[in-house]
């Protein structure tokens, strides 16, 4: 069956809490990861289901070939459902990170990625105009730069991060990712090459483990305005104007009736930018993102 694949970046505009529901470590609430790399990522049954509430102002037709139906179930209280007779014909992929914002001591903050990311990112993105070339594995522990970068000390070209100080040196090819990160929102280009960086890959393992935000929260009793005794956690969240990027795929309709070529399905399901609330934590600001595809990037896949 012939499919059609659109990437898209996803670019967190407030902390976002896509958590695992489990714990066990430290933190009760962390956020979810890849097991074998430990990078954070966002489930794309997740992202989809937030799509599908998003998408709701499109004729029923159009929403069901896209998602699936829902049909009531005999009994059920509420708005139990459940699936119906055929498949939606979008494929929602992970959202797996690409840039993690660290404090730097000059320019406020940096865009941080490796290698490693940047390898992933480029098997999602691979086929699209402009895709930068491959970031060469980084010898020890270092920094590789922009020409116009603002996080960097002019006098001693050192980069400084959280805790962190490291030697730069200046590579093409971290200008050119931040060019084509910046496809899909053209009018901020300029604050993301002057603070997108590359680490080597160590050094980002470690900030995946300390650059992320947590918090500590109670509950309060409001009989007695004191915490609830054992109602205290902490719980993780990807900071905000982290980036993560993953992949659309979709087929014709397979709803009899509604026809649609997979380019329709994708351009019904994301055209531009939306913004959307992801993950948990709504009410306290959690999860407010904004999802673009790359303008004109599809391509067709088969299977």
């Amino acid at each position: 069956m012939s499919m059609e694949i659109r990437p898209y970046l996803l670019h967190a505009l407030s902390p976002l809490h896509a958590g695992t529901g489990q714990s066990v470590g430290l933190i009760d609430l962390p956020i979810a990861r890849l097991r074998a790399t430990n990078i954070p990522f966002v489930p794309g049954s997740s992202l989809k289901g937030v799509l599908r509430e998003a998408r709701k102002s499109l004729p029923s037709a159009e929403w069901e070939a896209l998602f699936g139906p829902l049909r009531e179930v005999p009994g059920a209280e509420g708005d139990e459902t459940r699936e119906g007779d055929h498949a939606g014909a979008l494929i929602v992929g992970d959202a797996r990170l690409v840039a993690l914002p660290v404090r730097s001591f000059l320019g406020t903050f940096a865009w941080v990625s490796s290698p490693l990311l940047l390898e992933l990112a480029r098997r999602d993105l691979a086929g699209l105009d402009g895709l930068p070339g491959r970031m060469k594995r980084l010898p020890g522990t270092g920094a590789r730069v922009g020409a116009d970068s603002i996080t960097v000390s002019p006098r001693h070209r050192r980069l400084l991060l959280e805790d962190l100080d490291l030697d730069t040196q200046v590579e093409p090819t971290v200008d050119a990712w931040a060019r084509f990160l910046a496809r899909t929102w053209p009018e901020e280009e300029d604050g993301l090459r002057e603070r997108f960086v590359v680490v080597d890959d160590e050094t980002m393992s470690f900030l995946l483990e300390t650059a992320t935000q947590v918090e500590t929260r109670v509950r309060i009793d409001p009989g007695t305005g004191t915490v609830v005794q054992g109602a205290l956690w902490q719980e993780e969240s990807l900071p905000a104007e982290t980036l993560m990027v993953g992949v659309l795929a979709a087929g014709r309709s397979l709803r009899k009736g509604t026809e649609l070529s997979a380019t329709e399905v994708l351009e019904r399901a994301l055209k531009g930018t939306a913004l959307l609330q992801l993950g948990g934590k709504a009410t306290v600001g959690r999860g407010r993102c904004r999802l673009a595809a790359w303008p004109g990037a599809s391509r067709e896949a088969r299977s």
